[in-house]
């Protein structure tokens, strides 16, 4: 393990390295010039929704891109399954069984919906198929040939979603899923989070609203300029609520 200075000691990871599916250890990043990440450390075991909470511009998206390899000026140690990652390219990262759906959504306007789902390779056995999405996304069936051009926010963020299912990956990498979307949709949002997490995805979710975070995940860090400030198990929410408010500017 990569010793942490006397001042990120108190936010260290507390489970074991062997236990953990992903390990991230003292993460730095630049754009350019630009030093974004400075020591980023945590865990996430297998099975568990876990959180980067945090306000805008404090590293959080980085930290995503830096972890699939988008972001090339990296240092330190990203540890996928006891494979460290921090050299590699994004689509050997991918290749390992990691899948990142961006706040952009990225969806092909010109493509409707079915050919969207298809675009993504399949890199691993295991992943979803069309009818087992659909099944998850009933919306999306009802839209299955409609253009990218023609959904809703809603129906591009569960097709970004729905769209890395195919893949085989079975960690997830979740950037602002409920960015913008309306309260109905983001209950919806929530649900299907937690049925991915019931089919045994691993998933890495970043948000603001620790309020939804509270609704899917298993523990929470803090992020705030480029390294976790702060963590918290999902049981110690409310009794931190004031803490957490005062860290996202609530």
């Amino acid at each position: 393990m990569i010793d942490l200075s006397p001042a990120q000691d108190r936010t260290a990871p507390q489970s074991d390295l062997a236990t953990a599916m992903l390990a991230v250890r003292d993460l730095h990043a630049y754009y350019g010039e630009s030093h974004i990440l400075h020591g980023m450390t945590f865990d996430v075991r297998p099975g568990e929704v876990v959180t980067l909470l945090g306000r805008n511009g404090a590293g959080k998206t980085t930290t995503m891109r830096t972890i699939m390899g988008i972001v090339k000026k990296r240092m330190g140690s990203i540890a996928f399954e006891g494979q460290e990652l921090i050299n590699l390219r994004s689509d050997l990262i991918a290749r390992a069984g990691l899948a990142y759906c961006p706040e952009e959504r990225g969806i092909f306007s010109s493509l409707n919906v079915t050919e969207n789902l298809l675009l993504p390779p399949v890199i691993k056995p295991g992943g979803l198929s069309v009818a087992e999405i659909y099944d998850l996304f009933p919306r999306l069936k009802e839209r299955a040939s409609s253009q990218g051009t023609k959904l809703s926010g809603g129906e591009q963020q569960m097709l970004a979603i729905a769209r890395i299912l195919r893949t085989g990956a079975r960690f997830l990498l979740l950037d602002e899923p409920t960015e913008g979307l309306a309260p109905v949709i983001v209950q919806h949002i929530g649900r299907i989070i937690r049925d991915l997490k019931q089919r045994g995805f691993t998933i890495l979710l970043v948000e603001q609203n620790f309020h939804f975070a509270a609704t899917v995940a298993d523990r929470h860090y803090v992020v705030e300029h480029g390294h976790v400030i702060d963590q918290f198990e999902n049981s110690q929410i409310a009794a931190n609520k004031t803490k957490l408010e005062a860290y996202l500017g609530v």
